[in-house]
């Protein structure tokens, strides 16, 4: 079983597609950070950074429980824990890890902090608001080249469309029309319609 400790972010979210595709059996525990949750003790002692989200798998290495964090490690982990949806390949493999490293360092931070300056900063700075729109849409364009020369961003579906999908699920906060990506449009509309990611979308209800 696997504890997997998630908010509604797109952050929290990758997690739970990934779960939700491998049917692997998980109990949810809401992290309530607008009330501060993730700076309890309890969950600093597995996620020293306070941040969402985190798991503990009671069948780690060794069949030993193990705590991760990082959205990005515990991808891999589970990737690699299963041996889905991440390549054996070495080529294929470096490239599913290339793009699932331009959502790590690219996609989550650029949109991130796209969704804070356009929606939740107390005071509206057009500095930032264009600074972080501008490269937010060219982050777009990016993924619209890449994903017209191939179906899903490292080939095949897999940890680099379950980290990124979430993030373009909340393109309107960003001031981005998907329409104006049409292969970003086509690759968004095909992982929506998996009910895999249909169910881990809503984890955790609230």
């Amino acid at each position: 079983m696997i504890d997997l400790y998630t908010w509604t972010t797109p952050n929290g979210r990758k997690v739970s597609i990934f779960l939700e595709e491998a049917g692997l059996p998980y109990r949810v525990h809401p992290v309530d950070i607008s009330k501060g949750d993730q700076f309890k003790p309890e969950y600093v002692a597995i996620n020293p950074n306070s941040k969402i989200p985190a798991i503990v798998d009671e069948e780690g290495p060794e069949g030993r429980p193990l705590a991760v964090f990082e959205s990005g490690a515990i991808l891999i982990y589970l990737a690699e824990k299963t041996g889905r949806f991440l390549p054996q390949d070495a080529r294929q493999r470096t490239v599913a890890m290339e793009w699932l490293m331009f959502q790590m360092a690219g996609v989550g931070p650029m949109f991130g902090q796209t969704h804070h300056f356009r929606r939740f900063a107390p005071e509206q700075i057009p500095y930032a608001i264009e600074r972080y729109s501008k490269e937010t849409a060219r982050l777009y364009g990016v993924l619209d080249r890449r994903l017209g020369e191939t179906e899903f961003l490292a080939g095949e579906y897999g940890i680099a469309d379950m980290a990124t999908y979430p993030w373009a699920a909340r393109h309107e906060w960003q001031g981005v029309a998907l329409d104006e990506f049409p292969n970003v449009r086509r690759w968004f509309d095909a992982i929506s319609a998996r009910p895999a990611v249909q169910r881990g979308m809503q984890v955790p209800k609230i």
